[in-house]
């Protein structure tokens, strides 16, 4: 087998274990409250979460999260006919109001703790 080959099937094989290493959305909604308390992640004006602090799974908690209220933004939005960003300016603003104290929230580009 050429060295181009081995590169090749290990390059496949790379690819193809990456979506195995995602954190599942159960993994990440179990993790999310201690991550927010750390101050690891926080809530956004979007209705996203964002990562405040990278450490750990900060990273990986925000993207299993936010793909799943993606995809809810864009259900809620198609079954009343508006558009995904007016959903989530206002899942933005409930889940900061919703936020409490000692957590984190960017507010005008910036983290601070509410």
């Amino acid at each position: 087998m050429t060295v181009f080959a081995r590169l090749s099937a290990l390059l496949l094989a790379l690819c193809l274990s990456l979506p195995a290493l995602a954190m599942s959305l159960d993994q990440a909604k179990s993790q999310l409250d201690t991550a927010k308390s750390q101050g690891l992640v926080g809530e956004t004006a979007t209705g996203y979460l964002g990562v405040v602090k990278n450490q750990g799974q900060a990273q990986e908690i925000v993207d299993a999260i936010n793909e799943a209220r993606r995809d809810e933004y864009a259900r809620i939005a198609d079954k009343h006919g508006i558009a995904v960003t007016k959903v989530e300016s206002v899942a933005g603003k409930k889940a900061i109001d919703k936020t409490p104290a000692g957590q984190y929230v960017k507010v005008d580009g910036e983290w601070r703790k509410k």
